[in-house]
């Protein structure tokens, strides 16, 4: 079996904790000759900050691009809220999906059978729920430019950030989206603000041009602010949704928080295929941020990056079986009773980090 390298960036806060899962995990399935992985770890957000006076540093960040794949668990926290813009933990992750172009995020939104009840939504509405968000990550707003704070004199001030897309963009994109939904149900919602905004105007144009060279998909479009009414009220109409960087960015914690927990959910940060190799760029992370307030207590949700592996097998080195089965080994141990703190039910059993990730991989083993 070919040797294939995972970089990981624990980052801050439970991003180490949860990391230390992962790992495990990673040596068994390399002991047991499923993987074949190599591991090097580095420094990102808050961390890196605290030892190099950076997000995350040009070697580190040429370590992750010459990656397999990325994993990487969550930055931030106040400790960090007084450190300059560009130096922020954030800045790590913008760097990271910039430089690697990454441009294509898979937020899967699965609610779980035995997880039903913790949703704030009532279970005929999300039992069974399998939603995909493909957000366009690398373009829009948050990149757009020019991103100013003036001072205007007077004790006012003004805010300028600049949405932008061009037509590749959109495109590439939208081909992912449907792509995706031929290995689903064939359907594809895309999200915009067409009725407000120019951008939105062009990604219309663009998805309805790119829908042509798939007509075995049913495409449909809605208006954003309708999409986030949507999935509280009927969120099992959607498949596949495809949207830009900075509605993505909102629907999927909206679609994530039907399932109970944000702790419960991975992603896949995906580039364009190499054209030699036809490998593609690859960052995976779990959903939910770091998490300052019960960092330190193992007591933190390790399921999504455990998930987030699961996604890399899948998506980066084609080994669906593995992947399958350790999604199989989550749902199990959620049916046998087993809980974190953030999905804790009556007459379910707590546990913390460890001893989840433990019994995750006891069911992977059996």
């Amino acid at each position: 079996m070919a040797t294939h390298s995972l970089f990981l960036l624990p980052g801050d806060g439970i991003g180490t904790e949860i990391m230390v899962e992962v790992e495990k995990l990673i040596a068994w399935t390399n002991a047991e000759q499923l993987t074949d992985f190599s591991t090097d770890t580095g420094l990102a957000g808050g961390s890196a900050y605290d030892k190099h006076q950076v997000a995350i540093t040009d070697e580190d960040t040429e370590k992750a691009k010459a990656a397999d794949a990325v994993l990487f668990g969550a930055v931030g926290g106040p400790k960090w809220d007084d450190v300059p813009y560009e130096h922020r933990p954030e800045a790590a992750l913008l760097r990271l999906r910039k430089e690697m172009a990454v441009f294509a995020n898979l937020r899967p939104a699965i609610c779980y059978p035995a997880l039903a009840d913790a949703s704030s939504l009532k279970r005929e509405l999300v039992e069974g729920l399998d939603i995909l968000i493909v957000r366009e990550l690398t373009g829009g707003v948050y990149f757009g430019e020019p991103k100013t704070i003036t001072d205007l004199g007077d004790g006012q001030k003004r805010a300028i950030d600049t949405q932008v897309y061009e037509t590749y963009e959109i495109d590439r994109i939208a081909r992912v989206a449907f792509d995706l939904a031929r290995t689903r149900n064939n359907k594809v919602h895309s999200a915009d603000k067409k009725n407000v905004m120019k951008s939105g105007v062009l990604w219309d144009e663009v998805v309805k041009g790119v829908g042509k060279d798939y007509s075995d998909v049913e495409l449909h479009h809605i208006l954003a602010d309708n999409a986030a009414m949507q999935l509280v009220r009927n969120p099992k109409q959607f498949d596949v949704m495809v949207t830009d960087n900075l509605f993505g960015d909102i629907l999927s914690d909206v679609a994530a928080m039907l399932t109970g927990s944000l702790g419960m959910l991975p992603s896949a940060s995906l580039g364009a295929p190499d054209p030699v190799t036809g490998k593609r760029k690859a960052f995976y992370e779990p959903v939910h941020g770091s998490a300052p307030d019960i960092a330190g207590q193992g007591i933190a949700n390790p399921i999504a990056m455990i998930a987030s592996v699961a996604m890399a097998l899948r998506y980066s080195f084609g080994m669906i079986e593995l992947a399958t089965k350790i999604e199989n080994a989550i749902s199990a141990v959620l049916s046998d009773g087993l809980r974190t703190g953030d999905i804790a039910q009556d007459n379910r059993k707590t546990v913390g980090t460890e001893e989840m990730g433990a019994a995750i991989l006891a069911k992977l083993k059996a």
